[in-house]
């Protein structure tokens, strides 16, 4: 992470880790990657610096609120997007049909799957946009991933202190590890919940009167 960057981030506290993450889900680029900025801002809530609560609000909300708006985007302009869509457009056909696969195979899990997977979180809400997933499906959704994703991070910047600069050198592999955790809990959960409703299921049929 740049000293400038660190030196915002540090100076400006809650407004600027929001106003980072915020644009970042937005679609704004940025020359470091949201996780960088989650794992800084957690390691500044550790020293003191910042609140961890106050912190982990911040980077949940930015998350949460910058990732809504674009879907709802694109969930109200959807039909006028397809038919021109414009140059700035940032997802091709080709990614938007894999993730429009992967969220109608999963349905809300996976939205929230698509949402854990780095460079393509962004592209998740709008295929689900596209898709035209019921707000009411999507927002519950969503604000879980925010807490586990951008949450986690803060959490693990929090717990790595003054170390996390030099976890930050080695980024990528630090990435990767968090995100096959991630993948680990999800698959967890979604045979969990499987598991539940085929039992459930079962039980429903034993049940019933020949």
């Amino acid at each position: 992470m740049g000293a400038q960057l660190a030196s915002f981030i540090t100076h400006y506290g809650y407004i600027a880790v929001f106003s980072l993450i915020f644009a970042q889900e937005l679609g704004v680029p940025n020359p470091v990657p949201n996780e960088a900025i989650l794992l800084f801002a957690g390691s500044l809530a550790a020293i003191g610096t910042l609140s961890f609560p106050l912190v982990f609000l911040a980077a949940v909300g930015a998350d949460f609120i910058g990732t809504s708006i674009l879907f709802f985007f694109f969930f109200v302009f959807r039909r006028l997007l397809s038919r021109r869509p414009p140059k700035w457009f940032p997802i091709n056909a080709e990614r938007l049909q894999k993730l429009a696969d992967l969220i109608a195979r999963r349905d809300q899990w996976g939205i929230f799957l698509g949402r854990l997977i780095p460079y393509l979180r962004g592209y998740a809400s709008v295929a689900a946009g596209f898709l035209e997933i019921p707000p009411r499906i999507f927002i519950p959704v969503v604000f879980l991933s925010a807490v586990v994703w951008s949450g986690g991070y803060v959490l693990v910047g929090y717990l790595l202190g003054p170390r996390v600069e030099h976890f930050l050198g080695y980024f990528g592999g630090v990435q990767q590890a968090f995100v096959v955790i991630l993948v680990v809990f999800v698959l967890f959960f979604v045979v969990r919940h499987l598991y539940r409703y085929l039992k459930g299921r079962n039980g429903k049929r034993g049940t019933q009167v020949p």
